[in-house]
């Protein structure tokens, strides 16, 4: 069985127990959190994956790094997934709660790469017309790309939209390697 799949249904039974304890946004918060932290320390998510590393070990650093800052659901969980030998899913695990509730709170996450900053007034607009196309709230996330030359790249989900300069002047060259080739 893949990584991902586990991980996807401790994470449904994680949000299950989460509802049912009325704590669905703190154990969100909780996972948001771990996914921070272990992608700010790759040596964490490693021991915590390693399967050398005992269980006892694994289970002290979780309480030492999370043990004030999160809920007792949460530790608990993670704990439980230590004690089971799961460690080397916590990471993933945790990052299927948070796409679970982002899917069940109706949550879209576009990206926009583009040469230069958008202004206020164009993320706006960006976000408006993405909630407009998805029906849900929309978490944009941008950065500057200066070699897209002008334009931008949006990416919504498997979708994306490019409207750079740089893919226009690629498209542009091999039409005319394409013609060169012909003639």
């Amino acid at each position: 069985m893949s990584e991902l799949t586990v991980a996807a249904r401790y994470a449904k039974s994680i949000i299950d127990l989460a509802q049912e304890q009325n704590l669905v946004e703190p154990v969100k918060s909780d996972m948001e959190l771990f996914l921070h932290t272990l992608k700010a320390n790759p040596e964490l998510k490693a021991v915590l994956a390693n399967p050398i590393v005992s269980h006892s070990k694994k289970v002290k650093i979780i309480e030492e790094v999370f043990g004030k800052k999160i809920n007792k659901v949460s530790l608990a969980f993670f704990t439980l997934m230590v004690n089971k030998s799961r460690g080397e899913v916590l990471y993933a695990t945790a990052g299927e709660y948070v796409n679970m509730y982002d899917i069940k709170n109706n949550i879209v996450h576009a990206s926009v790469a583009s040469a230069t900053a958008l202004s206020d007034a164009n993320q706006k607009k960006m976000i408006a017309d993405i909630m407009a196309a998805t029906g849900g709230t929309v978490k944009l996330e941008t950065k500057v790309d200066p070699s897209l030359i002008g334009g931008f790249v949006l990416t919504v989900g498997d979708r994306q939209v490019d409207t750079s300069i740089s893919s226009d002047l690629h498209k542009l060259k091999k039409e005319f390697a394409k013609r060169a080739a012909s003639n």
